[in-house]
């Protein structure tokens, strides 16, 4: 059974994160391990409280029981969407996000993990250094990352961007995968650039390779990467893209604000961040 990680803070953001976490795990016939952390002040010896235990104790119980109290709310939210039979479980730790998720991945053998992000202007925030953009670029798992705008409906087409190298092959295997579960289809982009040093023959062999697979390739002559990755999340109704991590700066500017002012339809595109 493969297993979702879920780090919360209980906002509105993370809740509807959470709807597509539990549609993740209906695809993969998997369960949701709900992680909420949070950290405990650090005190100079110099200056160490009396009751230093006691209030490191109310601090722990008091995130425990708002952690229990949060717990129906998320459980009500499956059972709307009849989603109650999915596995949950859950994780409270003291400690950074960063380090915790990446002991979770460790002690859990994390598959996927589904983060929220919030919109448009969280795009950019995303990936210039928030908690979202250092889980997508420090952790070796596929990192769902999901705006609040991002409603979920049924997935009926996923995009995939390429540069059809042998590791870019391994990746649209795994969002093929993903694809057949849900009956969805995959278009894969390549951006050929005039500095691109793919052939034809390339070309050729992917589709060869991939022929009896749900996937359709689009080659776009085009100095312009990011403007025809964003047009063709629009014109081809892209329900997700997934996408390689290469350089953090190609995803900042990917979705640095001045793009997605102009792309507004970007704000509701899950991205699916798979790592090399």
């Amino acid at each position: 059974m493969k297993k979702i990680l879920f780090p919360t803070d209980f906002s509105k953001v993370a809740n509807n994160a959470f709807v597509h976490a539990l549609e993740l795990a209906k695809i993969v016939h998997g369960e949701v391990i709900l992680l909420h952390t949070f950290e405990l002040p650090i005190v100079d010896n110099q200056f160490f409280p009396e009751n230093y235990q006691t209030l490191f104790d109310t601090i722990e119980l008091s995130k425990f029981e708002k952690f229990k109290d949060e717990l129906p709310a998320l459980r009500a939210i499956a059972e709307e969407r009849n989603l109650g039979h999915i596995k949950l479980s859950h994780r409270l730790m003291d400690g950074s996000l960063i380090y915790n998720i990446k002991e979770c991945i460790k002690l859990d053998k994390i598959d996927f993990v589904v983060m929220g992000t919030s919109g448009a202007t969280g795009w950019k925030e995303m990936f210039m250094g928030t908690n979202t953009g250092e889980v997508i670029t420090s952790i070796g798992v596929p990192v769902l990352s999901v705006p609040l705008e991002a409603k979920f409906t049924k997935i009926e087409t996923i995009g995939f961007t390429t540069r059809f190298r042998e590791k870019d092959r391994d990746a649209l295997k795994q969002v093929i995968a993903i694809a057949k579960k849900t009956n969805a289809k995959v278009k894969c982009l390549y951006v050929n650039t005039k500095e691109s040093d793919n052939t034809e023959a390339t070309f050729d062999d992917w589709k060869d390779y991939f022929k009896n697979e749900p996937v359709q390739f689009f080659i776009l002559p085009s100095d312009e990467v990011k403007e025809t990755i964003l047009e063709f999340i629009a014109s081809q109704e892209i329900d997700i893209l997934a996408m390689l991590t290469y350089k953090r700066s190609f995803f900042e500017s990917l979705f640095s604000s001045s793009f997605t002012e102009k792309l507004s339809y970007t704000s509701d595109i899950p991205i699916l961040a798979l790592h090399e």
